[in-house]
């Protein structure tokens, strides 16, 4: 009983969270066009946006909604609280549409429709929390050969995609700078739950602060944090944002899932039919996902469209205040 309140608590922090961090890419992209406009892009690797008061307006929303994300994984598993991220893609979505001018066609609303779909079905099906009692626990399943390769293999990938691709391709294909922010973030969401029930188990009034794990934990959140934000500027600024966030959820949210499965052994309490169902909800959200990608600016905009190459696809955009000449490095 108290697993599936804990769970309710979960869905609340988890859906508040998606609206913070949906408004959140929008303010951050107004930061982004205004310094880019003055300085050196974050594409071309330029830090003119730590001027700008919009962009520091959508970090902070998004720290509001990552705080709240993060009390969402102390209640309830990742398999419930990383999918619905996809709420923050459709609130994104929907205020590029009016705000950006980024049109959202039609099939596009189908797709934020999936989307809800999609997510009510995770939710409905989602497995309980299972209870920890110490940091330690969460240690022994980190430290277990299943989750270290897992997370060798993360590590390896991240750095090849750091030193080697994101030089070379990194401007002309978004998946380097987003495939480095989903890497991370699969291994980031483990240390966010750990640090999540440690700070839980603490106010409760069993310290875990005592547990060289738990800073352990809190050490390499902060850094891996810091590394995705770092990325997640670059794509921001060189890609589309309506496009940008749906490939970053689908992405982010698989890997974690995987991480999740492979650490939390999250389905070993549920049948078959709870894991089908589940995977039915996260194959509807990439499909509405799918959607918004591919039918971003397909309406009826009477703007002139320029085509992008974008994962092989020619992906078009309306040629608005974004599509300005750029600087230095531009695409």
């Amino acid at each position: 009983m108290g697993g599936e309140s804990d769970n309710v608590k979960g869905l609340a922090l988890a859906i508040s969270s998606s609206v913070f961090i949906g408004s959140s890419f929008i303010v951050k992209k107004k930061g982004l066009k205004k310094a880019g406009a003055n300085g050196t892009r974050a594409g071309s690797g330029g830090y003119s946006y730590l001027k700008e008061p919009w962009w520091w307006a959508g970090l902070l929303t998004m720290i509001f909604g990552e705080v709240a994300n993060f009390a969402a994984y102390a209640f309830a598993p990742a398999i419930l609280v990383t999918p619905l991220g996809a709420l923050s893609i459709i609130f994104s979505s929907v205020l590029a549409h009016f705000i950006l001018r980024e049109k959202l066609h039609i099939f596009g609303v189908v797709g934020c429709i999936l989307c809800l779909v999609g997510s009510v079905d995770i939710v409905i099906h989602a497995p309980v929390e299972k209870d920890i009692h110490s940091v330690k626990e969460i240690w022994h399943l980190a430290t277990e050969p299943g989750f270290i390769i897992y997370s060798c293999v993360v590590v390896i990938m991240v750095l090849i995609l750091i030193f080697y691709l994101a030089p070379r391709y990194g401007q002309r294909n978004m998946v380097i700078f987003i495939g480095i922010c989903s890497l991370t973030g699969s291994l980031t969401v483990m240390g966010v739950k750990a640090v999540a029930i440690a700070l839980k188990l603490t106010l409760s009034g069993e310290n875990q602060f005592k547990y060289f794990q738990t800073w352990f934990f809190t050490l390499y959140v902060i850094l891996f944090c810091l590394l995705q934000l770092n990325y997640l500027n670059k794509a921001l600024d060189t890609f589309n944002t309506a496009v940008v966030s749906p490939v970053y959820y689908v992405m982010f949210t698989t890997l974690t899932i995987v991480a999740s499965i492979i650490m939390f052994k999250d389905w070993d309490s549920q049948n078959a039919s709870e894991i089908v169902s589940e995977l039915c909800g996260f194959v509807t959200i990439l499909c509405g996902t799918f959607l918004l990608h591919k039918t971003k600016d397909m309406g009826g905009s009477s703007a002139v469209s320029t085509p992008r190459i974008v994962l092989g696809s020619p992906i078009f955009y309306p040629t608005h205040e974004d599509a300005s000449p750029r600087g230095p490095g531009g695409i």
